[in-house]
């Protein structure tokens, strides 16, 4: 997929990336780096596939790279991730080769990013496959620091779904 390498080639990307592992070093929580993005990813296309939505593979992978991507900022400056990211994703998108994403796709790209935090009522489409992937893909009933994460029992993801 050359627009999801595209992303990830991006000097802008790269930059925050390399944010993001320098902030989350030696982490023991969920850290939010390249496996996060990839099964966040998978998960959302295989619900894409599951519900027959029809959304394009290539726009999953891309909001899915980029929905932590500004973490960094939340960790150093305090500003919500999913705000600092939607920022981040749109001047990569913005930046990319004309026809990867239309300018649809890049407004659900954004709009799914910042709607996949938190509880909301009202999520479709793009927005609830990434929230979904998102939320699905953490391994809490596995994770060695679960005592002390403190995350609400009914934030944790403690079963495996299928």
């Amino acid at each position: 997929m050359k627009e999801i390498e595209a992303i990830r080639r991006h000097p802008l990307y790269i930059e925050y990336y390399g944010r993001l592992k320098e902030a989350e070093k030696g982490r023991k929580f969920c850290c939010h780096q390249m496996g996060h993005f990839l099964d966040v990813a998978r998960i959302a296309y295989i619900y894409n596939l599951e519900q027959d939505l029809g959304i394009r593979k290539e726009v999953i992978y891309a909001a899915a790279l980029l929905h932590d991507i500004g973490r960094s900022r939340q960790y150093q400056e305090g500003i919500p991730h999913e705000e600092a990211s939607a920022e981040i994703a749109g001047v990569i998108l913005r930046e990319l080769p004309q026809g990867y994403f239309s300018e649809e796709e890049a407004e659900e790209i954004l709009r799914a990013i910042l709607g996949h935090r938190g509880e909301g009522n009202g999520r479709r489409g793009l927005e609830e496959l990434l929230y979904a992937g998102d939320k699905h893909s953490r391994m809490c009933f596995a994770c060695e620091s679960w005592p002390e994460c403190d995350w609400s029992t009914e934030k944790k993801n403690l079963e495996i779904r299928v």
